[in-house]
């Protein structure tokens, strides 16, 4: 019975349920869905290459940003004096004050040219470039457009949004090309000492000029010895003074005695080097270093030092000043005279003409004349810019030209001239050659030209002068100041001097009893006023313009004031009473 169940009989009847029982021997053989064809390790191994590709991304990620921060920062500071080798785009270095206060520098710029002959239609493209360009004329736009050159400007120094407009308009025959711009930032602050440069940026006057191959040979900026505070309060000062006196022009020069660097020098009228043009051509004459004028009294200074050096003049020496002194060829007076006879001390506090030419006559011409010459003023200047005066001097010495000279006639120089030697006279007696670089190597090459005993009784006469003298009025308490004022007459055109049109100079130095600056202030034609009493003279608008400076930059030199107890006390006193 049971030999049925077993039966391989192929018309067996099978019981309910026993035909859809399954061969388990055959389920996962390996010809019909093997443990590699597995679904659930198919997608294990899929999750599993996935996971891999994500953590190889992110682990490069990882590597390149370590590269980038970590790595790469350490190569630049290994390599950080490779820097300077890279080539700086602007080609003109920038120029800066002793405090690195930027004074001139270059911008990159783009300019407009044109390939005349490739310019399909030149009448449409001239009226298209005057709209974006109003400055420019379509008609002289298009005269360029039919130019036969092969290249040529259109327009330089674009904005970027006028470069944007016209690279729209996609004119054919039209390109930029790269350039660089100018620029003064503080106008016409430096505009005598800087010069400036024309449209190919190349220097055309001033420093500028005078340095162009220093400046375009090298990325380095180039450090003046003057200062943008103390060059502001001076040009402010001068131009009041100007206004006031209503003068045609003045100049003032800020030196250091010891070294001759030049703090300030300001030349009046002046111009923006940032304009093209100037309507007024006075405007650009330096009146600082290429005028040259005969310095009136002031070189009264030098004639007393040359004197005093020689041997032959004492200070206690007298000289008679009770008459004009006739010579062969004119007659010199004194102006408002003591007519009297004078000390060495009492013809410079009392500017005496006589006295001083009595003086030169004594010592002689030719010592004269060598010490003038040991001073430079036989010479051109050797300073960084390129408007420079010659000195203008008489081809024979004889006694005329001793006398003249000996009181400020007969010999032109420029107020550079004169306050570079007068900086030997105070300072111990070097001469240093003056220069507007800081750190020159002309501060440190000077020669001797008076000895240190001479230069120490000039600062005693010159403190005289302010004192007791025409200098009065520049007598700032606290300050100490020494000089000496001068007021010449101007030559008309036909070679005779005009009287009521000066120059007036006062020429000073502080502290006088150990100089640190020396100061020049010069007037071009001041007018007499109601408060001046008709006069002209020096002592009247060149020395209170002096004063002004000198109180307000003082302080800005560092100078520390040294009142002396009792004018401290009798101020306080004067002070107090104001006050009730």
């Amino acid at each position: 019975m049971l030999g049925k169940y077993f039966s391989k009989n192929k018309n067996r009847v099978y019981l309910p349920g026993e035909e859809i029982k399954v061969d388990r021997t055959l389920s996962f053989h390996r010809g019909s869905m093997g443990r590699d064809n597995d679904p659930l390790s198919v997608c294990r191994n899929r999750m599993g290459i996935a996971i891999a590709g994500f953590c190889a991304v992110y682990l490069l990620i990882a590597v390149k940003l370590f590269n980038l921060c970590v790595l790469s920062g350490i190569r630049n500071e290994e390599n950080s004096h490779k820097v300077s080798n890279i080539q700086n785009p602007i080609r003109r270095a920038d120029i800066i004050d002793r405090n690195g206060t930027i004074i001139a520098t270059s911008l990159p710029t783009v300019n407009l040219y044109a390939k005349p002959h490739k310019v399909l239609n030149p009448e449409k493209a001239a009226n298209e470039l005057a709209k974006i360009l109003p400055e420019l004329k379509a008609e002289d736009i298009l005269k360029k457009l039919h130019s036969k050159s092969k290249f040529v400007y259109l327009k330089r120094n674009l904005t970027p949004s006028q470069q944007y407009q016209i690279n729209y308009l996609g004119i054919p025959g039209l390109d930029f090309e790269n350039g660089e711009k100018r620029v003064y930032p503080h106008k016409n602050l430096f505009a005598h000492i800087i010069g400036k440069t024309n449209i190919d940026n190349e220097g055309i006057s001033g420093l500028e000029k005078a340095l162009n191959d220093r400046l375009t040979s090298s990325n380095i900026s180039l450090q003046l010895s003057v200062d943008v505070s103390v060059q502001d309060t001076i040009r402010l000062h001068l131009m009041e003074g100007m206004k006031k006196y209503k003068a045609l022009g003045a100049m003032a020069i800020l030196m250091d005695v010891n070294t001759s660097e030049v703090i300030s020098m300001v030349s009046l009228p002046d111009y923006d080097p940032n304009l093209n043009r100037t309507k007024n051509e006075r405007a650009m004459f330096n009146m600082a270093t290429k005028g040259v004028y005969e310095p009136g009294s002031v070189l009264k200074i030098f004639n007393t030092a040359m004197s005093l050096e020689s041997g032959k003049v004492k200070v206690s020496d007298r000289f008679d000043a009770t008459e004009p002194l006739k010579l062969k060829y004119n007659t010199i007076r004194d102006y408002r005279g003591e007519n009297r006879w004078l000390s060495v001390p009492e013809i410079l506090v009392y500017s005496s003409n006589i006295g001083s030419a009595r003086m030169a006559l004594k010592v002689g011409g030719v010592e004269q004349r060598n010490f003038l010459e040991k001073l430079g003023f036989f010479d051109k200047l050797d300073i960084e810019v390129a408007e420079q005066g010659y000195p203008l001097v008489p081809g024979k010495w004889g006694e005329g030209t001793v006398a003249s000279v000996a009181y400020g006639y007969g010999v032109a120089v420029s107020p550079l001239h004169v306050i570079s030697g007068y900086s030997a006279m105070v300072n111990g007696g070097i001469y240093h050659s003056p220069s507007l670089l800081k750190g020159s190597p002309k501060g440190k090459d000077g020669y001797r030209v008076i000895s240190f005993n001479t230069s120490k009784s000039m600062r005693k006469l010159m403190r005289l002068v302010v004192t007791d003298g025409s200098g009065k009025g520049a007598n700032v308490k606290g300050y100490e100041v020494g000089g000496k004022t001068g007021t010449a007459n101007k030559i008309s055109e036909n070679g005779k001097y005009i009287d009521k049109k000066v120059r007036t100079t006062f020429v000073s130095a502080f502290p006088i009893s150990d100089p640190k600056y020396a100061l020049i202030v010069m007037m071009d034609e001041p007018k007499a006023l109601k408060e001046t009493w008709g006069f002209v003279t020096a002592g009247w608008n060149s020395v209170p313009v002096a004063s002004k400076i000198i109180s307000a930059i003082a302080p800005q030199l560092n100078l520390k004031a040294n009142y002396d107890l009792d004018e401290l006390r009798r101020q306080r006193i004067i002070d107090a009473s104001y006050q009730r």
